[in-house]
């Protein structure tokens, strides 16, 4: 088992990942930037970013629960153990956050 913090900044998609805990990695990375309804065939793939323009603590609380449920639908070899939000002050009076998502990953080898 390893345990990695994922967050939800754009990064390349390695397309023949080296190991197991980069592919789990990747994925929940995609996860969590993607927004639901924007992938054709799977319409639930992703996060519902329709909560960005609710107060920002409910807007978390939301999402929070959004991460754990989808990482654990998408990608069963992750278990979500906790979501945190990093943010700057600049970041903060934008009203953006960027979530920190510590995984565990099974068989990481």
């Amino acid at each position: 088992m390893a345990q990695v913090l994922v967050t939800n900044t754009q990064q390349a998609i390695v397309i023949a990942p080296e190991s197991v805990l980069e592919e789990v990695v990747q994925n929940v990375r995609m996860i969590i930037t993607t927004p639901k309804g924007s992938v054709p065939l799977d319409r639930d793939f992703g996060l519902d970013f329709d909560v960005i323009d609710r107060p920002m603590p409910v807007a978390r609380a939301l999402m929070e629960v959004d991460i754990v449920d989808q990482v654990g639908r998408y990608e069963p070899r992750a278990r979500v153990l906790q979501v945190s939000w990093a943010e700057d002050e600049t970041q903060a009076m934008d009203g953006r956050a960027v979530a920190q998502v510590l995984i565990d990953v099974e068989d990481a080898g």
